[in-house]
This record gives C-alpha cells, sequence and structure tokens, in this order.
C-alpha cells in the first residue's frame, strides 16, 4: 500500500507566556503547507524551565479546529489516564464536528508522572497503565458508536509507543496510524514485531500508517524505505521557528512528485 509522505509539526504547548504565539505558530504551519499540526497533552513543561509557561491540551485543539480550515491537527499524543474515556470520546466527537472531519485522536498509555502527582491522578505502573489504555480504546470506540450525532466519520487513532508486547498489540487491534519512537534499526524490528501482531490479529498492517519524527533530511529517505511516510517536525515556545517545517515541506514534495 503506497502512501504519499505527509509532514506534521508539534507545537509544544510550553515555555509560551502569551497563547497569541501559539496561535500565530498555527497560521504559519496551515500556510507552510504541512499536512498536521499537533500538540502534546501534559501539564508542566517536559524540558527547560520545570514551572515555565504551559497550556492544557484539549481546550486548545477546540480552538484549532475553528481557527484552521484543511489542516489535520490532534494531540500527539493524549494521555489515556487523565480523562474519563467516555468523556474523552465525546470530547474527540466535538472537537471532530467543530473541524468537520479534521481531528487525529492521538492516544498513549502516558508516563509523565508530575503530571500524575499533581493532578490526582493514580501513576500506577507501566504495565498498568497500559492494562489501563487496553481496557479503554474500546470503551472509547464504542462511545463514539452510541453519541448521537456520531463522529463525522472514521475518526482515525493514533497510538503512540513501541512495547513489543502489549503497545504494538494494541497498535494491530485499534490504530490507524503508529507512532514510533527511535533509531532506525529500532523501526524496522518493530514494524515487524506490528507485522506479527497484525498477522495474528487478521489486519492487513499495510493499512497502518507509519509516523516518526523527522530525522536529518540525508537520514529520511532510509525510513521511507522501511515504511514510514508520516515525519514530524517539533516546534518549541516561545518562538515556534518553523524555518525547519518550510524545509521538511519541500523535500515531501521533491519525494511525492
Amino acid at each position: 500500500m503506497e502512501r504519499p509522505i505527509r509532514i506534521g509539526v508539534q507545537i509544544q504547548p510550553q515555555h509560551s507566556p502569551d497563547y497569541a504565539l501559539i496561535r500565530d505558530a498555527v497560521v504559519r504551519i496551515e500556510d507552510s503547507g504541512a499536512d498536521v499540526v499537533f500538540n502534546w497533552d501534559h501539564f508542566f513543561p517536559l524540558y527547560g524551565e520545570k514551572d515555565g509557561p504551559h497550556f492544557e491540551c484539549w481546550t486548545m485543539l477546540a480552538a484549532w479546529a475553528e481557527q484552521t480550515e484543511n489542516i489535520q491537527f490532534g494531540p500527539l499524543v493524549t494521555c489515556n489516564g487523565y480523562r474519563n474515556p467516555d468523556l474523552l470520546a465525546d470530547m474527540a466527537r466535538t472537537v471532530d464536528h467543530i473541524s468537520g472531519g479534521r481531528l487525529i485522536f492521538g492516544i498513549g498509555s502516558g508516563w509523565f508522572q508530575r503530571d500524575y502527582d499533581e493532578y490526582g491522578f493514580d501513576f500506577g505502573t507501566k504495565g498498568s497503565r497500559l492494562n489501563l489504555l487496553a481496557e479503554y480504546l474500546p470503551r472509547i470506540e464504542r462511545r463514539w458508536a452510541a453519541l448521537n450525532p456520531q463522529p463525522t466519520g472514521k475518526i482515525p487513532v493514533l497510538i503512540g509507543g513501541g512495547g513489543v508486547k502489549k503497545t504494538l498489540k494494541l497498535v494491530a487491534r485499534h490504530a490507524d496510524i503508529w507512532h514510533s519512537f527511535g533509531d532506525l534499526d529500532t523501526f524496522v524490528y518493530k514494524s515487524q514485531v506490528l507485522a506479527e501482531h497484525c498477522a495474528r490479529e487478521d489486519r492487513n498492517p499495510a493499512h497502518i500508517e507509519r509516523s516518526i519524527e523527522l530525522p536529518a533530511l540525508n537520514e529520511a529517505q532510509e525510513f521511507v524505505n522501511a515504511g514510514a511516510s508520516l515525519f514530524t517536525v517539533p516546534i518549541n515556545g516561545p518562538d515556534y521557528d518553523t524555518s525547519r517545517v518550510v524545509e521538511a515541506v519541500r523535500w515531501r514534495d521533491s519525494i511525492n512528485g
């Protein structure tokens, strides 16, 4: 299954004391011709000043749904444990409708302990968080089917992570997009593991888009050859420099023809 190369941009909603800077970055990203704009679902900065400015994920996504016209958008990724899954499904359905069907529902099991501790969520263990993700994904799907009105169409589900025993099994069962981490050898190995899980789920692995952070452009073709097609550029506040995004879009166009 041949896929065109797509460029995503992750606006990291940290270190920006004024939301207008994020709003402006979204405008520049959509104008650049990028395919997807992401944020992330945390409550505090992940690097830099630990108590620096930070904004919440889903209220921001609702604003992007109104602000943008054509670009897809979503969280990279929302944390499974921060919200009741039926509520999260309803939030996503609502944002999907506001945007006219452009939401990508990115989700993962969570890992940043400070978020859990300061907001009163049970951090548990890596295994318990993955077990919760396995429990919540079917609930989210059932809630989407029960809502009135239902989503505008099939909301693409992106699952982030690379655990070979649990996470990739969930990708094979639920995801339309898999966001991977690591070097080329890791990507190739885990793609093969994903294919094995897909075989057990009676699913064609080519139906799952492969996503990864954009490496250096002189290395990106190797990931394309290995099956990646969605490449994301992270940008950090407060300036949200999009110069690398422009380069990435040019590279995409040279590959897609």
